[in-house]
């Protein structure tokens, strides 16, 4: 869940094409998506990451893994699991829709608006409601 989170975050505003085409080299960037180090990470393993051209070079995207992952390590800490805090914004349950085009899917939700307002309010950034 911490990939998918940080892959989404940077695939903001860009095409989920270029993000998939790179998602080996953020595996290597980023040490395998382990939350714990890429929340150790400082000053200048942020100057190499913007200097590797194997992941989208933004400052901003790169910051926001890094505090994601604090953030999703206190999560964990005080739900048990990321999944067990995810699940709480559906009840436990999943939301069975009956969208028959992409065109009828959209963008947000009720239940993604709630939880990047609260991602957001515990310290997450780029988990808009889309993302969610």
């Amino acid at each position: 869940m911490f990939e998918f989170l940080i892959l989404e975050g940077a695939q903001a505003g860009l095409s989920w094409s270029t993000i998939l085409n790179k998602r080996a080299g953020y595996r290597r960037a980023f040490d395998n998506f382990d939350a714990q180090r890429v929340g150790r990470y400082d000053a200048r393993k942020v100057r190499q990451l913007l200097a590797n051209a194997e992941i989208v070079r933004n400052r901003l995207k790169i910051s926001a893994a890094i505090q994601n992952a604090r953030e999703f390590l206190a999560v964990q800490k005080e739900f048990g699991s990321f999944d067990a805090y995810i699940w709480q914004s559906v009840g436990g349950q999943p939301i069975q829709n009956g969208w028959r085009t992409i065109r009828d899917v959209p963008a947000r939700s009720a239940e993604s608006d709630a939880m990047s307002k609260d991602l957001s309010r515990r310290g997450f950034k780029f988990v808009g409601s889309t993302i969610c």
